[in-house]
């Protein structure tokens, strides 16, 4: 959650906030060049 609220804090647009999926917790932003990033906490 941390990673997430420093790169929010950025100027970064999320497409899914951390959303808890069993053993991780998993956020996905756009990188502007149309991909989608996910960040992955186990």
């Amino acid at each position: 959650r941390e990673e997430y609220e420093r790169l929010l804090e950025n100027g970064v647009k999320f497409t899914m906030e951390p959303t808890k999926m069993g053993e991780v917790t998993i956020a996905v932003f756009d990188d502007t060049c149309g991909n989608h990033i996910q960040i992955i906490q186990k």
